[in-house]
């Protein structure tokens, strides 16, 4: 694999992974779970 490739194939898999995190802020039940769980770690 040359370095072209696999530069852009990091960038890509980066990508992904932004739209998968940001997709899941769509979600309310998401961010009320994440919430909780915060506030968990110091109370």
């Amino acid at each position: 694999m040359t370095q072209r490739t696999h530069k852009w194939l990091a960038y890509g898999t980066a990508v992904a992974v932004l739209l998968a995190v940001f997709s899941l802020y769509t979600r309310p039940t998401i961010l009320v779970a994440l919430a909780d769980q915060l506030w968990a770690c110091f109370n």
